[in-house]
């Protein structure tokens, strides 16, 4: 009992750590913060979401390592996010306008996150405003990482993609497996076996 609320506070302390970097917050409204967070364990393999489902969630990673991706014409895995340890994960656009998503997200680990649904959040801005910035920062965060993947994959080759994924992410890179990094990229697995090797030679 005392190990499993050891760990529960860890979980809250972690994520009032981010929100006190993002504004100045009363002890009483982080506690009205933290009611309205349901903590959930995903396994690995894991879907919290699939494509044709409504998002109801907005989850932030105390432990663990997310993947956003899509299923393309050709029946193709696209990587489009891997989310890590202090990283919300989300499909921003299904949840706000409650359409279905055309997204799944995975746990590629075994996962800790705290879930806030639509409900519990509209519920957080009417008791506590000022989170609004927090969620906007959010948001912020979330599509400046997007905006500079789209930059990368139309700028550069492969293997500066590659080189500037694991500069940017670099624990990322060694927790997702490589087919997984590969999809991400826009190449095959045995193409980016190839670019890693060669970068490897490089070192020597």
């Amino acid at each position: 009992m005392f190990k499993f609320v050891q760990r529960r506070l860890l979980m809250f302390s972690t994520i009032n750590d981010y929100v006190n970097r993002c504004g100045r917050f009363s002890p009483e409204e982080i506690t009205t913060f933290n009611s309205l967070l349901k903590p959930r364990l995903v396994k690995r393999k894991q879907l919290l979401l699939r494509e044709g489902e409504v998002c109801d969630f907005e989850a932030y990673i105390v432990k663990g390592c997310i993947r956003t991706y899509y299923i393309d014409e050709n029946g193709s895995e696209v990587n489009l996010q891997f989310a890590v340890e202090d990283w919300w994960v989300s499909d921003i656009g299904s949840f706000h306008e409650h359409k279905p998503s055309l997204q799944y997200i995975e746990a590629v680990e075994d996962s800790e996150l705290l879930i806030l649904n639509p409900a519990r959040k509209e519920e957080l801005l009417a008791r506590v405003p000022q989170f609004e910035r927090v969620f906007r920062l959010m948001v912020q965060r979330h599509l400046a990482a997007l905006e500079h993947r789209l930059i990368r994959t139309i700028a550069h080759n492969a293997e500066t993609r590659y080189l500037e994924f694991v500069k940017q992410y670099p624990k990322t890179a060694q927790r997702v497996p490589q087919h997984y990094i590969a999809a991400y990229l826009g190449v095959t697995p045995e193409f980016l076996s190839k670019v890693r090797k060669r970068l490897a030679t490089r070192k020597d």
